[in-house]
């Protein structure tokens, strides 16, 4: 079971926060760090001092990083243009040596869009289909050959597809809950599907429907990687893991419901019953992004144990 970090920077966090829990991701053994792609913070957190953007976030990380893969869950379609966004993303991973990822979704967030003047379409899955063909087009173009693209939404006349990432295929991330559209839209393009903060029986029964697609398409169901991202909070006992709790404005028995929190030895067993339905990757939501002593902890009863 990989773990990985998954941070949410938009309710409050600069870059040198972003940066230390990077270093601490590697450190600490941890396979990934992941950020949200957010501008307005949500719920009671005051966001300040503002938000970061998640590729140039990602960019300054390439070079400060070695080894753990970098990514987004899930960079909104609507923020960028897909010949931009594949340009980008395809620099960051030259970056970083080969260690990118792109989650990419068709953006949800209305507010965020009218606090930055974004237009927020009302059809973005047809949009975010079109995304996905141009951005995994663009970069899997021969170098000398040129990519053009007619579509409703995007129109590309004769790209030179440049440039190229360092890796021969960045992987694509594709998640969310919807039964039937998000599946075909995994099966054709997403290398690993991901499902965020649902329950065993809702994440077995997504998977389900996404290894059929796979399947439908001319695909094996097991050339995907199935994942799941939920909040964690763990302590070393009750009192740690209620301060934990507090800290970032939750109940423990609702995170025990709904995320993975409790002790080490409870933490372990629930990630152990996400493997038992398929999922070999958790993303871990990390919210309190001061409390390095947290990664550790998992780092060293939690993970230590998986595997």
């Amino acid at each position: 079971m990989d773990l990985r970090i998954f941070t949410e920077p938009q309710q409050g966090a600069d870059y040198d926060t972003l940066l230390t829990v990077a270093k601490a991701t590697e450190e600490l053994g941890f396979d990934a760090f992941f950020r949200s792609d957010h501008y307005v913070s949500m719920g009671a957190a005051d966001g300040l001092p503002g938000p970061t953007d998640a590729w140039i976030t990602l960019a300054g990380l390439a070079r400060e990083t070695n080894r753990i893969r970098l990514g987004t869950l899930m960079t909104a379609g609507t923020f960028r243009l897909p010949g931009v966004l594949a340009i980008q993303v395809a620099q960051v991973d030259q970056m970083s040596g080969g260690r990118v990822e792109l989650g990419l979704g068709a953006g949800w967030f209305e507010e965020e869009h009218r606090a930055y003047g974004i237009p927020f379409p009302k059809e973005k899955f047809a949009r975010l289909e079109e995304q996905l063909a141009i951005v995994t087009g663009l970069w899997g173009t021969e170098i000398g050959k040129t990519f053009s693209y007619e579509g409703e939404h995007y129109q590309l006349v004769d790209s030179p597809a440049l440039p190229k990432p360092a890796q021969e295929r960045i992987p694509v991330l594709i998640g969310g809950h919807g039964a039937s559209r998000t599946p075909r839209l995994a099966a054709r393009y997403a290398d690993e599907f991901n499902i965020p903060f649902a329950s065993l029986e809702d994440s077995e029964r997504q998977f389900g429907r996404v290894r059929a697609a796979a399947e439908a398409a001319g695909r094996r169901a097991d050339d995907l990687v199935y994942s799941n991202a939920l909040v964690v909070c763990v302590g070393k006992d009750d009192a740690e893991v209620a301060r934990r709790a507090a800290a970032i404005g939750r109940e423990v028995e609702e995170l025990k419901a709904n995320g993975l929190a409790g002790s080490p030895a409870e933490v372990v067993d629930k990630i152990g019953r996400y493997g038992a339905i398929g999922s070999s990757r958790i993303y871990l939501q990390v919210l309190d992004l001061d409390d390095l002593d947290h990664l550790e902890l998992i780092s060293a009863q939690v993970q230590s144990q998986l595997g």
